[in-house]
Order: C-alpha cells, then sequence, then structure tokens
C-alpha cells in the first residue's frame, strides 16, 4: 500500500487545499494518509517550513504547496 503524507500546520489554508486533494485522490488509490504538523516536530519544521504544505509519496517528496489532483493520482498507481 502507498502512503500519502501531507506535512501542515494549523490554520493553513493552502494545508486545506491539499488535504482535500489528498484525502480524494487517496480514497480512488486506496493509499494510506498521514499527516504531520510541522509546529510539533522540530526537524520537519528545521526542513520545510518554507515549502507548507509538503506531500511526501511513500516518505520521499512529491510536491510542496499545491497539490496536482492527476500528477499525484499518476504517482500512487505508478509501478
Amino acid at each position: 500500500m502507498r502512503t500519502v503524507t501531507l506535512i501542515a500546520k494549523p490554520g493553513c489554508h493552502l494545508c486545506d487545499d491539499a488535504r482535500a486533494v489528498i484525502e480524494k485522490v487517496a480514497a480512488e488509490t486506496g493509499a494510506a494518509v498521514e499527516e504531520r504538523d510541522i509546529t510539533q516536530d522540530a526537524a520537519l519544521y528545521d526542513r520545510y517550513w518554507e515549502q507548507i504544505p509538503v506531500v511526501l509519496v511513500d516518505g520521499e517528496q512529491h510536491t510542496f504547496w499545491r497539490v496536482d489532483e492527476r500528477r499525484l493520482r499518476g504517482a500512487l498507481t505508478a509501478g
């Protein structure tokens, strides 16, 4: 099973937009979804604070700021 991780922070409208796309595509593809709060993890904050929201697919950075639904679906269905 593929895993999509959203690295986000509270009150972030781009994070809300990303979450909606991720939830839709994950439901279609059967991917697991997890979310990490950048304000609760110093290492994530140091690495990604300028790029929030950040999307990882199976632990590898897929995108940041805006999530393209078609591109995410392609990443999750690629062999």
